[in-house]
């Protein structure tokens, strides 16, 4: 994915890590394919180290920074994948499960899961289709719009998501690959970011208790 960045490999020409990325996720969800061991150099800093070679200098720091979030994503969703394999899950799916397991009743308005997962209301509706064919989740009418739908975490899909979170923390998230003050500066850092990209809004300060 990234040869661009080695000097043997220039007549690959100038195609981006990042459209790369857009044509592996475009292929709904393929990885990038597996390697036996580290390469020998670190493939990013070569093409930074092009990238300033070009005359690209003042972008070159910004393209390294954009290049390792995406290829550290890949990384991260291939030991998502890997835990959440044996019970026959994508994380798409894991997230809605998840989120409906959250609620207090296990159910929430479509439109609301649509919000809160940050992704296109297809994408959503393709998941919870699946949901639904294999009994983990259930579209109820919503109460007051027979427009809308709810949807409701059946028992099955509340065990299934309970044993692949128990699954995830252990494999994944107890030990992302990092220390704990590089993990704690890392999402304060992707935070910020979040935020000025207009991702979400400052919380507005919880009043007092009555």
């Amino acid at each position: 994915m990234y040869t661009f960045g080695c000097p043997e490999t220039a007549e690959y020409g100038a195609r981006s890590v990042a459209s790369e990325y857009v044509d592996t996720v475009e292929q709904k969800g393929r990885r990038p394919m597996s390697r036996s061991g580290p390469l020998p150099v670190d493939p990013i800093a070569e093409a930074k180290r092009q990238w300033t070679a070009h005359g690209w200098a003042d972008a070159a720091s910004g393209m390294s920074a954009v290049t390792s979030i995406i290829r550290a994503q890949q990384l991260m969703l291939a030991r998502i994948d890997a835990a959440l394999k044996p019970f026959r899950l994508s994380f798409a799916r894991y997230e809605m499960l998840r989120l409906l397991g959250f609620t207090r009743a296990g159910r929430m308005p479509m439109a609301s899961a649509i919000a809160r997962l940050q992704v296109h209301p297809t994408s959503v509706t393709n998941t919870v289709d699946r949901l639904v064919r294999d009994g983990l989740v259930e579209r109820e009418p919503h109460p007051g719009d027979g427009r809308a739908a709810m949807l409701v975490l059946t028992p099955a899909g509340r065990d299934l998501v309970e044993r692949a979170t128990d699954a995830l923390n252990a494999k994944v998230f107890a030990d992302p690959g990092l220390s704990g003050d590089d993990t704690v500066e890392l999402v304060r850092i992707l935070a910020r970011f979040r935020k000025d990209a207009g991702d979400f809004a400052e919380p507005r300060p919880l009043p007092d208790p009555l």
